[in-house]
């Protein structure tokens, strides 16, 4: 039976996660480091890959020239005065450690929500997805509105909250709270623990 569960891997570029990110001073790559949040995140991928899971990963950046930048956003602002997250640039590559295999895709979006004006609800529909496994930062940004599109569009949400992280603790611990109520939350280990039993007894 064709495995309906799809891991999306969101915003975990160099720009963002890595020590020489332009946002790493920000927080986000001490969380992402004490929470273990890349390794975390491999291991979702492992899993998904051994269970034949779609796995897809998605980047969010601009073009040099910034003709996509939202000139109102507060959380953009910096990102084109700094010259930060260009498409095609090691900014927005996928962490190292996490790299995609060459037929897993690559969704590139230009706001925060996955679902903006992106074909990740296309390729969902496509591949016959129920269920749909979130993993990245950040936990208010990405992974919110990710998840209250998904809930939105009748997607069974899980997110694996060792694998998510904010730029600081308590924004990431409000966040969780508030996916509580549209998502079931859970660790990485457990939620595969708990899928193959299911994927077994099948």
């Amino acid at each position: 039976m064709k495995n309906k569960t799809a891991l999306l891997v969101l915003d975990l570029i160099n720009e963002i996660v890595h020590p020489s990110g332009k946002y790493s001073s920000e927080g986000y790559f001490d969380q992402v480091t004490c929470r273990d949040v890349i390794h975390n995140a491999k291991k979702a991928i492992e899993h998904a890959r051994r269970l034949e899971m779609l796995v897809i990963y998605v980047i969010v950046g601009f073009s040099e020239n910034y003709v996509e930048w939202p000139k109102n956003s507060p959380v953009f602002r910096s990102a084109k005065t700094e010259k930060r997250i260009i498409l095609g640039t090691w900014g927005t590559q996928i962490h190292s450690s996490i790299e995609p295999k060459p037929h897993e895709k690559i969704i590139v979006k230009n706001r925060i929500n996955s679902f903006y004006q992106t074909n990740l609800e296309l390729l969902l529909k496509n591949n016959d997805i129920q269920t749909v496994l979130l993993t990245g930062v950040s936990t208010e940004f990405v992974i919110l509105s990710t998840a209250m599109q998904a809930h939105d569009k009748d997607y069974q949400v899980v997110v694996l909250e060792d694998a998510t992280a904010s730029s600081h603790e308590d924004l990431h611990i409000s966040a969780i709270k508030i996916l509580e109520r549209i998502a079931k939350v859970n660790t990485v280990e457990n939620f595969f623990r708990e899928e193959i039993g299911v994927l077994c007894q099948n």
